[in-house]
């Protein structure tokens, strides 16, 4: 199932849960580091990167991306942690570690989700 949103298509599973994808963005292979993104409706929480899977997109792309778009980050994808649900948003996230390599001055989402937090 899908369904149109403005400048993306959210897409669903046979139970009809939101399909999603994020990642958890760390300093290196340690994990003992990890990178803090501001919300952008509630600046005193920090949230995961991640959004809605496109269609025909592997959650590996998706959580890539919304690495780059909200957290102004590049590195590479790592291992896959599970796959969390919210019952009351009807979400099923598919998560993932991510390594960053590169943290950018300019990015997409960087007026509404604040400042990336130094690593």
């Amino acid at each position: 199932m899908v369904k149109e949103k403005p400048n993306s298509i959210r897409t669903y599973d046979k139970d009809g849960f939101r399909r999603r994808a994020a990642c958890l963005c760390f300093k290196d292979e340690t994990e003992n580091e990890i990178l803090l993104v501001t919300s952008s409706k509630d600046r005193e929480k920090y949230v995961v990167p991640g959004g809605g899977v496109e269609p025909y997109e592997d959650p590996r792309n998706t959580a890539v991306r919304e690495a780059l778009e909200e957290a102004g980050v590049r590195g590479q994808l790592g291992r896959h942690i599970g796959i969390f649900e919210n019952k009351e948003k009807k979400h099923r996230t598919t998560l993932y570690v991510f390594i960053v390599s590169e943290l950018l001055d300019d990015w997409e989402d960087k007026r509404s989700m604040g400042k990336n937090q130094e690593l």
